[in-house]
């Protein structure tokens, strides 16, 4: 069989065919959009935001906001209403970090607001509220010299063990 340019020209049935089935495997791919996005914290409204307004009491800003997502270390004297926005593309991927805001609300002495203070990602770093790990207190060391030095992987105790390897007492 021999191929010649009536085959495929833009009338001929072939070329039809081929369009078409190009243009149906466009539209079924163009659906597997497997976008997720999450969406974590206090997402701040701008109306209940106005029923904060500077000089109000810490109670009005508890009954307006609600409960902080965390507060200041000391003294309470900043409440912290955290709120993020992650993407994932697909049910099996790592979602990444597209927004974040932290309105911070500052208390003077006498439990007033004094200031109010909106920061997103161009402001500072990006606040982990997901940690996929545990924090362990204490040194990261092989097992073989936790064996060696003894669980409390103390000085006294691996001079101990030195002292003994040697035969010094």
């Amino acid at each position: 069989m021999s191929l010649t340019n009536t085959d495929f020209k833009a009338g001929s049935r072939g070329f039809r065919l081929g369009v078409a089935l190009l243009l149906a495997s466009a539209v079924a791919v163009s659906g597997c959009t497997t976008q997720e996005v999450f969406k974590q914290g206090y997402v701040v409204d701008q109306g209940t935001l106005e029923l904060v307004p500077v000089g109000s009491s810490r109670e009005q800003v508890l009954l307006s906001l609600g409960t902080p997502s965390t507060t200041a270390t000391f003294d309470n004297e900043v409440f912290y209403y955290i709120s993020q926005k992650r993407v994932r593309g697909a049910a099996f991927m790592k979602s990444r970090l597209v927004d974040q805001s932290v309105l911070a609300v500052y208390f003077d002495g006498d439990g007033v607001v004094s200031n109010i203070a909106n920061y997103t990602l161009k402001d500072g770093k990006a606040f982990d509220m997901i940690k996929r790990i545990t924090p362990t207190g204490g040194k990261d060391q092989s097992f073989l010299i936790q064996m060696l030095t003894g669980a409390t992987g103390s000085k006294a105790t691996a001079a101990a063990v030195g002292r003994a390897m040697t035969g010094q007492q």
